[in-house]
């Protein structure tokens, strides 16, 4: 019985040390293997199997992207203003083994390496382009700490600049230039406002007087049109009634009676002097002795009867 209950108590070992020594890399992960001491292979994702104490797990590897968010680093400027400024670093791990064997902690070692890269960037550049040219400053901090950290099996995909914080001094002045400033634009605006409404109420003046001009204008026309015409219906009237009196031949008498009648209305008027032609006064006789016939044969029939 012994010989076999050791049998089976060597088994159920082997068993728990084979079970011990499977592993299972997950995804975006690997592990850095080590035989003896010494590097011997990466695992990727998948079932994989250690020999028992000879091979060992040196590292666990992630290969996500990671993010390292630094502390405010105090910079100088060209023109000697000192500012905070912290960063923000996306990295992400491409070769586990450069990054088992590289460096000794890495994240320090790029916290340290962008201060110093921050301040020699920052140290080219005056307030103003500081403030201004972010792009510029993430550009060529991501293009120096790439290639510093490229030996370590570290990519930097993407660098930050979260805050500028300038000297309390240094953002009253600019409150008060940005204040000025704004104040300017608004000053400018305005007067383009005023401007554009005094030319506009100019345009507007300068096409009344011009409608009216023209109202004035056609109005006259229309007028003269229509005196002209009334003058020239007066005129054909009048040559229509000579033509007519010269068709019917009048007798002397019959224009002296028209000529006593024109005069008549002549007096109707508003003249305070009359002259009475010779002609009108023999005329007036004519008319005298006309009506003294006319008015005989009346007084004679009542006394026939």
């Amino acid at each position: 019985m012994e010989p076999i209950i050791v049998i089976a108590v060597v088994l159920v070992l082997l068993l728990v040390i084979l079970v011990r020594n499977i592993r299972i890399v997950q995804q975006a992960n690997a592990f850095v293997i080590e035989r003896l001491g010494a590097y011997h292979t990466t695992w990727k994702v998948g079932l994989h199997v250690k020999v028992p104490f000879i091979e060992s797990i040196a590292k666990k590897v992630s290969l996500k992207e990671q993010v390292a968010d630094f502390q405010p680093q105090p910079v100088i400027t060209k023109d000697n203003v000192t500012m905070q400024i912290d960063t923000v670093i996306y990295y992400q791990i491409t070769d586990p083994k450069l990054f088992t064997y590289g460096i000794e902690q890495p994240g320090v070692a790029i916290e340290n390496l962008s201060a110093t890269t921050l301040r020699n960037i920052i140290g080219e550049l005056e307030l103003d382009q500081c403030l201004t040219s972010r792009d510029v400053i993430n550009t060529k901090m991501r293009s120096i700490l790439d290639e510093a950290t490229d030996p370590w099996g570290i990519k930097v995909n993407r660098v930050e600049l979260k805050n500028i914080l300038p000297p309390r001094e240094i953002q009253n002045a600019m409150e008060k230039q940005m204040k000025a400033e704004r104040e300017r634009r608004e000053a400018i605006l305005r007067a383009e406002g005023e401007k554009r409404a005094a030319i506009l109420t100019a345009e507007g003046e300068k096409e009344s007087a011009i409608l009216r001009a023209d109202a004035k204008k056609q109005q006259q026309i229309l007028e003269s049109e229509g005196e002209a015409e009334a003058i020239l219906k007066i005129k054909t009237a009048t040559a229509e009634g000579i033509r007519l009196i010269n068709e019917a031949k009048p007798t002397a008498e019959v224009l002296k009676l028209n000529a006593i009648e024109a005069f008549g209305n002549a007096a109707n008027g508003r003249a305070t002097k009359i002259i009475i032609p010779s002609e009108i006064q023999g005329l007036v006789g004519l008319a005298t002795g006309l009506i003294e016939s006319v008015s005989e044969p009346e007084r004679k029939a009542p006394q026939d009867n």
